[in-house]
């Protein structure tokens, strides 16, 4: 069956109140692999990747959740907040296990490789590691940012931390010296950064744009105009396409060694604020203004979760209407 015969049927996840902000993915486990949900409801959510199924709410936060991670095995998620905190939670139970308390809101966490320490990005400017061994004591700080921190992540084998802000720039932290050692330069606020699977390539989101850089020298490697503000993009884990979102509420999925646009479709009912593409690269998460997460084929017409692949005379596709995968 002609893949261009066939029409993309997202799976929508149903569950939040208010406009989902940010979302991630974990790592292949045992049992699959998981999606976390930044929500402004102040409850992110946890489900199964492959199929959207709803596991589990974090409770305890006292504002507008800006970010949430899973540790690569779904072990540990983080989430950062209107409450000016940033917390790690036990992934299987649910706990809440430590609470770190900023000056003001929290926009951004993420794990190192071994879950031994995160780093979270606040409207302070300020760029801050806490070690969960020691969660007691004093963070790294890292300064000089002139807007408040967007997105920060660990890179160059958690040797150094890369973070966006709200002053046009992308900066490089040297952990062991806490210095800036790098700075990239836009003409609009990097909305987000994503290191790729292999940790060799870094997408940034700004403006209309995207654009790629090798994470070991920060050398651009591309850059693609697209037809709209994006606020997120990923690069698929193979490196052949990667998919961005943003203010005309569309899914774009493009080539990435050739820099054309492959499909888009009108993927919300509002602005698109997070896309992330599932570990094995078969499915793409969407987060929205709508309050609903969306799962994308990466194949369309692949049996893969719960889409169920069938001849054209198969009339009775089960998923031939858009499937809502509620939360309980």
């Amino acid at each position: 069956m002609a893949a261009n015969n066939l029409r993309q049927i997202p799976l929508t996840c149903s569950g939040h109140t208010r406009p989902v902000v940010h979302l991630d993915f974990s790592g292949i486990c045992d049992s699959g692999y998981f999606l976390i949900s930044a929500c402004k409801d102040g409850s992110p959510m946890l489900r199964h990747g492959d199929t959207g199924d709803w596991v589990g709410t974090f409770e305890g936060h006292k504002g507008a959740v800006w970010n949430a991670t899973l540790n690569r095995n779904a072990t540990l998620a983080a989430s950062g907040a209107a409450d000016f905190t940033g917390k790690v939670w036990n992934a299987v139970s649910g706990a809440e296990i430590h609470s770190f308390q900023h000056k003001h809101i929290v926009k951004s966490v993420a794990f190192d490789a071994d879950s031994e320490n995160i780093v979270t990005g606040s409207n302070e400017k300020l760029v801050r590691v806490f070690n969960l061994e020691q969660p007691e004591a004093k963070p790294e700080e890292y300064s000089g940012h002139a807007g408040a921190i967007k997105r920060a992540l660990f890179c160059r084998d958690d040797k150094c931390i890369v973070s966006a802000a709200e002053d046009k720039t992308v900066r490089l932290w040297d952990r062991m010296t806490g210095i800036e050692v790098q700075r990239l330069q836009f003409n609009s606020h990097p909305n987000s950064l994503e290191i790729s699977r292999d940790n060799h390539i870094l997408t940034i989101a700004h403006g209309s744009s995207i654009s790629f850089w090798e994470v070991d020298t920060l050398k651009k490697l591309k850059e693609v105009k697209v037809p709209t503000n994006v606020a997120s993009a990923s690069l698929h884990p193979d490196k052949h396409v990667f998919v961005c979102g943003g203010e005309d509420f569309k899914m774009y999925k493009f080539d990435y060694i050739t820099g054309n646009e492959i499909e888009s479709f009108k993927g919300h009912f509002g602005p698109v604020h997070a896309v992330k593409f599932s570990p094995d690269g078969e499915l793409y998460a969407s987060g929205s203004e709508d309050g609903t997460l969306r799962l994308w084929q990466t194949t369309v017409g692949k049996t893969y979760g719960l889409w169920k692949c069938t001849e054209p005379n198969e009339l009775n596709n089960s998923m031939s209407s858009p499937r809502e995968v509620p939360a309980n």
